[in-house]
């Protein structure tokens, strides 16, 4: 049986895990962002360690035929559905398998397999959950008095997305603190002489701002008084002035974010960050 192509604008998209899918979900939608014309309807499928589950799984696959992606480690159960995707001409791929090989012929010997291994309790994990439990705490612009034990500091005005970025970048261990930066407010007066942690302003375009700031208001139902500047373009450029200004003063690295996601955003942060620990070690 083969599986013809998909005329419609949408695909099946089958994502079949032994752990949280978190690894499948990722190579699935980075892979499918290259099709914008295509759009995929995910099915995922988290925590299948017996026949029992995996048959309730290709139950769904044939039903909605599409592509599907796997991480199991159980030789039988990775068998089973392999066989059942080549008898309904399905494409399907074991995602970690040629990552596993590679490193095979590299390193040497048989891997040792763990399900859900990246997920294991070690020090990387409590790691990420103290920078995550950091972050929220210091989230805009609470617990400044001790900034010193953050690792990056952001600074921007309203809607420049630092919350989302801090988040993130907690999620790879890093603590994170933000700092809104509001007209006639004051900046927290430790701000412009910390050393350890890296500090960095985010801006955008004041339209991307206005924009952004027009549909929170709608999205709260909130009117706006005649007197706020909130939303007015001229008194946002200012705002992004000031930011400008005093990030130039303090020599701190400034990120356009007006057309970044997060993602790209908090790459090029920890970039800049692994600069500055470089920095700060041939330093001491």
């Amino acid at each position: 049986m083969t599986q013809s192509k998909p005329s419609e604008a949408y695909f099946h998209l089958h994502l079949v895990s032994d752990a949280t899918g978190e690894t499948l979900i990722n190579v699935g939608r980075a892979a499918s962002a290259q099709y914008a014309n295509v759009l995929p309807i995910e099915h995922v499928y988290p925590l299948v360690r017996s026949m029992k589950q995996l048959e309730r799984v290709l139950i769904e696959v044939e039903a909605n035929p599409g592509i599907v992606l796997f991480t199991l480690v159980d030789k039988d159960i990775r068998g089973r559905l392999r066989s059942r995707c080549e008898e309904l001409g399905l494409p399907h791929l074991s995602v970690m398998a040629p990552v596993v090989r590679l490193f095979q012929s590299y390193l040497g010997g048989e891997p040792t397999p763990r399900v859900g291994g990246q997920h294991a309790l070690d020090a990387s994990y409590f790691k990420r959950i103290d920078a995550l439990n950091f972050t929220v705490m210091h989230d805009d612009g609470h617990l400044t008095e001790d900034l010193e034990h953050a690792d990056v500091v952001l600074l921007g005005v309203s809607r420049t997305s630092k919350t989302p970025t801090s988040i993130y970048l907690a999620n790879r261990g890093i603590k994170a603190a933000n700092i809104p930066l509001v007209p006639n407010v004051p900046l927290p007066p430790n701000i412009e002489k910390l050393k350890k942690p890296l500090v960095v302003g985010l801006v955008a375009s004041p339209e991307r701002i206005v924009e952004i700031r027009q549909n929170r208001l709608l999205g709260l139902n909130a009117v706006e008084t005649g007197s706020s500047t909130y939303t007015d373009r001229e008194a946002v450029s200012e705002e992004l002035a000031f930011s400008r200004r005093l990030c130039a003063r303090n020599g701190w690295p400034l990120i356009d974010v007006t057309r970044r996601s997060i993602e790209e955003t908090a790459a090029n942060i920890l970039s800049l960050y692994s600069d500055h620990r470089r920095r700060s070690i041939a330093e001491t």
